[in-house]
């Protein structure tokens, strides 16, 4: 049987979610140290060798989808399992966003929430909901929610993943069966592939690919002209690169980054989501932490973590890092600046 990413990564302890004052914030839990793996001296260039992670909160059952609001100045996230999104604030720390963020009493799912978020730059939130097998967008406090794809073909999507747009409106999602009791052997199972889509402004879907075989994370360079496309699969640990062209139409795709030197034991997770900082370099979760990854695919380093992190993003000044890290939400600081800070 093949292996999910999920049996790679360990899951919650069952922490109950609480804040703990301290002198630096009234929502920070401790400051960590963090072991640093530099293949390139660059690499302290982005990321100075004293920094440490800290801890904003924790208990989660398994973090998710960090996207940053750039207005309002606040981070959403998800906990899948659980089914419930969540707002993190400097002023107001943790808080729920939404009960129910999938969808409530679904049969034949073993994830029925939300997934990835992706905050666009229409100042939309963009939602991957397992439950409703559906892309959506999400305003206001979360009352208002409009669907914007939820099949494909006649055929519902499998459970989307997690999701991006460009500057103008163009939107790529991942579709694997994470959200599915028996995953690719579930009854609920639709679609004969899981697959990359892209969606235009005026919704029209197209499929991108369908030869991964759990595709996860997805990001676009600085200049639109890439989409990655990370596949949670610790047979073929991978990040696909598509050369997009002027319409985003794909005219070439390439292993851009293969983890399978780095899935050793007590490296905890596998590829899942990604974000770009303004220089084009990747920063992407995977075995053992997150990889930083220049634009031409030569690895700099490695943010050693003792636990899976699904995803990461930037946030509050361009400069920070925020990354869901099995049941935590880390912050750390860095001297890279996020792709929206350009």
């Amino acid at each position: 049987m093949r292996l999910n990413r999920r049996h790679f990564c360990a899951m919650s302890v069952g922490l109950l979610l609480s804040c703990s004052e301290t002198e630096k914030s009234p929502f920070l839990f401790e400051d960590i140290d963090l072991d640093f793996y530099v293949f390139d001296d660059d690499f302290h260039d982005l990321i100075r060798p004293e920094t440490k992670a800290s801890i904003l909160s924790q208990g989660f059952q398994w973090s998710e989808g960090p996207s940053w609001d750039l207005n309002k100045q606040i981070l959403y996230f998800t906990d899948v399992p659980k089914n419930e999104a969540y707002s993190w604030s400097a002023s107001e720390g943790l808080k729920v966003f939404l009960n129910p963020s999938g969808a409530a009493n679904v049969q034949g799912f073993r994830e029925p929430g939300a997934n990835g978020l992706f905050f666009d730059y229409q100042s939309r939130l963009l939602l991957c909901n397992h439950g409703r097998r559906s892309i959506e967008f999400v305003q206001g406090n979360g009352s208002v929610r409009k669907t914007l794809a939820d099949s494909f073909d006649g055929h519902k999507f499998n459970s989307p993943n997690d999701i991006v747009a460009t500057r103008d409106g163009h939107i790529f999602f991942t579709d694997p069966p994470y959200g599915l009791e028996g995953l690719n052997q579930s009854e609920l199972k639709e679609l004969p592939h899981n697959g990359v889509y892209y969606l235009n402004p005026h919704g029209v879907i197209s499929l991108i690919d369908k030869s991964m075989s759990f595709p996860n994370g997805v990001a676009v360079s600085p200049d639109q002209t890439k989409l990655y496309v990370s596949q949670s699969d610790p047979e073929e640990p991978i990040i696909m690169c598509f050369e997009l062209d002027a319409s985003y139409k794909v005219v070439k795709k390439y292993v851009f980054f293969d983890f399978s030197a780095y899935l050793v034991a007590g490296a905890h997770g596998l590829p899942d989501g990604m974000t770009l900082d303004s220089s084009g370099n990747l920063f992407a979760t995977g075995p053992g932490g997150i990889f930083v990854i220049r634009p031409d695919g030569q690895i700099l380093g490695r943010i050693g973590l003792d636990r899976a992190s699904s995803n990461c993003t930037f946030g509050e000044n361009g400069k920070t890092l925020f990354i869901t890290n099995q049941d935590r939400l880390l912050r750390i600081e860095t001297q890279a600046l996020g792709l929206r800070w350009l």
